[in-house]
């Protein structure tokens, strides 16, 4: 039935307008008017409707939807009414127009036709065409074929994808991998990707096997991603173990003897050890290791500790000098260096431009390099294009500054050679035998060698020169000495060879091996054990590698491993050694052996390895043959654990003294507050409660100064009797034995917080340059405001301490052992000086635990009370003691802060913007409240504790090497002299742990 009106209706308005939409008239809908039909026959004058619609309009009809919607009609209805004919007619027929203008309904209907259709050919968003398909329609095709849209999107298509073609002309177009993938877009990019941070030589073979962190300027490898961690220490204790060393930076010294040990004397002291004037490493057979200050200052203001090397005599009238140190303390150094030898800062200088050629000599040059040649491509300008070189060394220089500094008065000459000398290490008892295996000293033959390219021309040189063929001859024997050595810790510490090798790469074998030593040439040899015993002769220490000629000749002429390749391609035996001959690259290097443990009774010469430094230039030729000798590489970690392992102490970390450590616990300190602050409350460990003062840096200037006042409030720091040893004791002169033997580790004389340690005093001092504004006895200068603390590293003291701590069974076998080792016993007379000369000082200690358990980072190490020392003598498996709960005193603050911004919150609801009522003064000094922190001035953090505080841990782990939990850190001398006086007092049980 309802079919058969719908036809009537239809045959009934095939006469009628397309659109029925009629001119705006008051009603519901948007445009005026209605959506129902007029009455057919009906239809009104242009006057008579003008006339209506005015009435209509100012009877002001009523929009309610009650006026066409009456309150008994259903939703169904209304939606049938709404959208029908029948319904429209029924409800409003009585008020719509009896006529309509064909003129003015056609342009409205156009204006909205147009309207629309703006709106549908315009995107709203930034999808694509194929994009507004519906998912069941869309293809992958259609994003780069136009035809495989419907018809009605083809044409907003094409117009996309020419806009898109123009707007990739206007941008930088991404090179496909075609592109990427050529040498000279390789290259440009290496080199754009370092301008930053320099990158190492073995940056791209790091970067694939280790997480990368940026330090010091250098993008360094920190870990390797596959888990090795005891793989590591295996290889450090029983094969080798490689590291890139080249970060290292290098200033090298250049002029006459006496005024650079002149000058040099200013920046160290002898009270520490030696000097630059050691007999043994200024002849340039020995490395040798020093603690540098400022000028005067010892042992204030320290700058940090530096490795040097001296260039053996030649007869010439200047010498040269090698500083090794860590990136992080170079600026320090560099610049007490500039200013004790008085060296001006280097002009800018300008490269000048190559001058240009006529044309037709330009044209006469290209006919003759195209003969049997590819021409030269052009660039965008026309043109000759420059072939892109790949950056060697330093990539973040500026090439138009110089680096290097000279002195008018003194006549010295400081370079910056960092990156230009690349520094590798081997680590182990077998990397000795990596050496050997991988190296193999130059030969002597010349006939081929290329004068017309210059490869190898020095080498020719020098092989006219007898003295310098039969010096080759000595260390290449002396290098072959190595395979009889079944470790490096057997030669003298800091020995060094100069050896110049041919190309590693050609004697690389096939698959990767194991270097293992040869046991039959570990034979009682006399020249083996006149190698051990006497070490390397001076001659022997001579390298080429000081000539930066050479070095700058063997880095150019470098035969490429394209080239390389190519050769051994070319072999008659495909496999077969490559044989280059007179042609094979001679490159200079310097071998310096590291003698690894040195203090202590226990694994005495572990770490021990080799030093290799090399041309820049050749770092990947060396490294992966030592890759395919079997060594595992180590990255930042690695070398952090090498030294924990050691007992020594590690840069930057644990010189907390200098400018370099300082900023290192700053890092610290806000890396650890920020992961502090990234846990939920809930989740945060309340150091309050703890008894921890300061968890995440530690206040090493208050240790010290509470020290000395507990010191002189119980009348024990007293004034020595003679002021002339206060005084030598302070410009370093010793008041002790100079027949002392060497440093022995310390005994165990305290204890952590949670479990009983042992402690072992070893070199090391500490200071901040914190001013107090109290002046204490033993200062230089009254008027010279003095550091917060300062570290022990006199050798003497240092031996002194060693005695009175080292570990024995009863009282008198104490008192034998300082006998024996040449040491005073511990008197008033002798420790009173040490506290008088050092009131406000650290001494690097060594803990290991007794029983399970590991140390974490700026753990406390406290002084064991009686009961202590008697429950361990008792219970062997007792793990020592714990802290009791303390107190949050800071609780309420933080929760008044709390209330505080919440009522600041609803008052600036309420007032709109009105000032708060809740003074800002109470919210600035509350700003830094954060609950489970300590947020006031510290109070003494010696009593703080249930114990009496003596020092802090600064890295803890458990030890592979010992088996059991160690830490290394700091503690207060004061406070370990009184502890020592407090043990040996109390009788033979309680001297020792």
């Amino acid at each position: 039935m309802s079919g058969a009106k719908e036809k009537k209706r239809a045959k009934k308005m095939r006469n009628q307008p397309a659109s029925v939409i009629l001119p705006a008239e008051p009603g519901p809908f948007p445009g005026g008017g209605s959506r129902a039909c007029p009455i057919p026959g009906d239809v009104l004058s242009e006057h008579q409707y003008q006339q209506q619609k005015f009435l209509n309009q100012s009877s002001g009809p009523s929009y309610r939807k009650d006026q066409y919607f009456p309150k008994g009609q259903n939703r169904g209805e209304r939606g049938r009414g709404r959208g029908g004919w029948q319904g429209g007619c029924q409800s409003i027929s009585e008020e719509m127009p009896r006529y309509i203008t064909v003129s003015t309904f056609a342009q409205a209907r156009a204006a909205e036709i147009n309207a629309m259709l703006k709106a549908v050919s315009q995107k709203s968003s930034n999808s694509m065409v194929f994009q507004t398909l519906p998912r069941h329609m869309r293809r992958r095709a259609m994003s780069h074929n136009v035809k495989r849209l419907p018809r009605r999107l083809q044409e907003i298509a094409k117009k996309e994808a020419e806009k898109a073609v123009h707007q990739k002309k206007e941008q930088s177009k991404t090179k496909c991998r075609k592109a990427r993938r050529r040498h000279i877009n390789l290259v440009a990019e290496f080199n754009r990707r370092q301008r930053k941070n320099i990158w190492l030589e073995t940056h791209i073979w790091h970067a694939k096997r280790f997480h990368m962190v940026k330090k010091w300027g250098y993008c360094l490898g920190n870990s390797p991603t596959e888990k090795c961690y005891r793989a590591c220490y295996r290889a450090m204790t029983k094969h080798c173990l490689l590291q890139d060393l080249s970060y290292y930076c290098c200033l090298e010294l250049t002029g006459k003897e006496n005024e650079l040990l002149k000058q040099l004397a200013q920046i160290c002291s002898i009270d520490t050890g030696l000097t630059f004037g050691e007999a043994g490493c200024l002849s340039g057979r020995f490395e040798g290791s020093v603690n540098l200050y400022r000028a005067d200052r010892y042992p204030e203001d320290m700058l940090g500790p530096v490795t040097f090397i001296w260039k053996p005599r030649d007869g010439s009238e200047n010498r040269q000098l090698w500083i090794w140190m860590h990136p992080a303390l170079k600026q320090g150094i560099l610049g007490e260096l500039k200013t004790i030898f008085q060296c001006s800062e280097p002009e800018e200088t300008c490269i000048p431009e190559p001058a240009t050629t006529s044309v037709q000599e330009e044209k006469q040059m290209d006919v003759v390099l195209s003969i049997g040649k590819k021409r030269k491509k052009e660039d965008k300008e026309g043109g000759k294009a420059v072939p892109v070189k790949k950056i060697i060394g330093d990539g973040t220089r500026d090439p138009f500054q110089s680096y290097t500094w000279i002195s008018q008065t003194t006549g010295v000459v400081i370079s910056d050679r960092s990156m230009e000398i690349l520094r590798y290490r081997l680590i182990g008892p077998l990397s000795h035998s990596v050496l050997t295996e991988t190296l193999k000293a130059a030969s002597l033959q010349t006939e081929m060698a290329d004068s017309e390219t210059g490869l190898n021309n020095w080498w020719v040189e020098n092989c006219k020169n007898s003295e310098k063929v039969s010096l080759h001859q000595c260390q290449s024997a002396i290098f072959e000495l190595l395979e009889g050595l079944s470790s490096p810790s057997q030669l003298p510490p800091g020995a060094i060879l100069g050896l110049t090798v041919g190309d590693p790469r050609v004697n690389m074998p096939k698959k990767k091996t194991k270097a293992m030593p040869d046991f039959e040439k570990y034979r009682d040899n006399d020249k083996v054990r006149q190698l051990y015993l006497e070490g390397v002769p001076v001659e022997c220490a001579h390298s080429f590698i000081w000539d930066q000629d050479i070095c700058k000749n063997v880095t150019e002429n470098k035969i490429s491993e394209q080239d390389l390749n190519h050769m051994r391609a070319q072999l008659l035996v495909p496999g077969s050694h490559l044989d280059l001959g007179p042609c094979e690259s001679k490159i200079p290097i310097l071998l310096v052996q590291q003698p690894g443990k040195m203090t202590g009774e226990d694994r005495p010469g572990w770490g021990s390895g080799w030093d290799i430094y090399l041309p820049k230039g050749w770092g990947m030729a060396f490294w992966i043959p030592f890759i395919y000798r079997g060594v595992r590489v180590g990255g930042l970690q690695e070398a952090l654990k090498h030294s924990e392992y050691q007992r020594t102490p590690h840069t930057p970390n644990d010189f907390p003294d200098c400018q370099a450590g300082k900023q290192f616990a700053k890092e610290l300190e806000t890396s650890l507050l920020e992961k502090f602050k990234r846990r939920p409350p809930a989740k945060r460990p309340n150091y309050v409660k703890l008894g921890t003062l300061s968890p995440f840096i530690i206040p090493w200037g208050q240790l010290t100064k509470n020290w000395e006042e507990r010191m002189k409030a119980s009348g024990e720091f007293v004034h020595p009797s003679s002021p002339h040893t206060e005084h030598c004791a302070i410009k370093g002169h010793s008041f002790y034995d100079p027949k002392a033997e060497n440093m022995k580790e310390a005994s165990p004389v305290t204890g952590e917080v949670e479990e009983t340690m042992e402690i072992t005093s070893s070199e090391g001092a500490l200071k901040t340059e914190d001013v107090t504004g109290t002046q204490d006895v033993g200062e230089r200068d009254e008027t010279t405001a003095r550091s917060d603390f300062v570290v022990l590293r006199s050798e003497k003291v240092l031996m002194q301490l060693s005695a009175w701590c080292y570990p024995t069974a009863g009282k008198d076998r104490r008192i034998r052992l300082v006998s024996r080792l040449g040491q005073k016993e511990m008197t008033e007379d002798v420790f009173l000086p040490i506290l008088m000369s050092y009131p406000r000082a650290l001494v690097w200690v060594n803990l290991s635990l007794l029983r399970k358990g590991s140390p974490e980072l700026h753990a406390m190490i406290c002084i064991p009370t009686e009961d202590d020392l008697l429950h361990l003598s008792k219970d062997k498996l007792f793990c020592g003691p714990q802290e009791p709960k303390h107190r949050d005193i800071f609780k309420h603050k933080v929760q008044k802060l709390k209330e505080e911004k919440k009522k600041k919150k609803d008052n600036i609801k309420a007032l709109e913007g009105d000032p708060p009522s809740v003074p800002e003064e109470t919210a600035e000094r509350h700003e830094d409240l954060i609950l489970g922190l300590w947020s006031d001035t510290l109070p003494d953090v010696t009593s703080h504790c249930s114990r009496t505080l003596l020092g802090y841990v600064t890295r803890g782990d458990f030890s592979l090497a010992a088996g059991c939990g160690e830490a290394l850190g700091f503690v207060s001398v004061t406070g370990l002299q009184k502890t020592n006086l407090r043990m040996c007092a109390g009788g033979t049980e309680r001297c020792s742990l």
